[in-house]
């Protein structure tokens, strides 16, 4: 018998990632599943950390995470809560932002502290922007290193969003199937 295929979870941002952003693109192009929040303009940790876990859930077998922005610290705030972790076979962290800036937006707040830095439980890379507005280099690789990441310069695209005018931002999915790649070749045990 053989697995059900990998699923793609798009996990975006605060705001969410509208019309020519290369997750909404990659949903229409390899359908990945996107993750719909019920409140992007107020990012509830809790909620958001709810509906990750029945989107998990849901799956019939192991997804991959390719998250941008505050979908990030999702991914890390709700793999210090799960129980489903075994379920992720790798983890995408595109544009990372830093919760510790002085200039948080007032949203943003409740997911400075307590913040998830603990090294991920799945295999993770951290893609960042040298000229991201919202998270400078060597915060990106600091959160890269506390999640246990590998972190790629993507050299100057600002935060990696529609703005950025990626398209279908193939050096993205370069970068992703080049994790699902490494995690086939150094498969992780099944939980006992």
């Amino acid at each position: 018998m053989t697995a059900p295929p990998l699923r793609v979870l798009l996990l975006p941002g605060w705001l969410g990632s509208g019309p020519g952003h290369w997750q909404r693109r990659w949903q229409s192009v390899y359908a990945d599943t996107l993750v719909e929040q019920a409140d992007w303009q107020t990012p509830r940790r809790g909620d958001w950390i709810a509906r990750l876990e029945d989107i998990v859930l849901a799956q019939p077998g192991a997804v991959a995470l390719a998250a941008h922005s505050l979908g990030c610290h999702l991914v890390a705030a709700w793999a210090a809560s799960s129980r489903q972790v075994h379920r992720v076979a790798c983890a995408l962290l595109v544009a990372p932002p830093d919760l510790q800036r002085p200039d948080l937006p007032a949203p943003l707040l409740p997911w400075r502290r307590p913040l998830s830095n603990r090294p991920l439980p799945f295999a993770a890379t951290v893609a960042y922007s040298a000229d991201d507005p919202y998270a400078s280099a060597s915060a990106s690789r600091q959160l890269a290193a506390a999640w246990g990441a590998d972190a790629v310069d993507l050299g100057c695209c600002g935060h990696v969003n529609a703005d950025s005018a990626l398209g279908d931002w193939a050096q993205g999915r370069a970068l992703l199937a080049a994790l699902l790649q490494r995690v086939r070749h150094n498969p992780t045990p099944d939980p006992v």
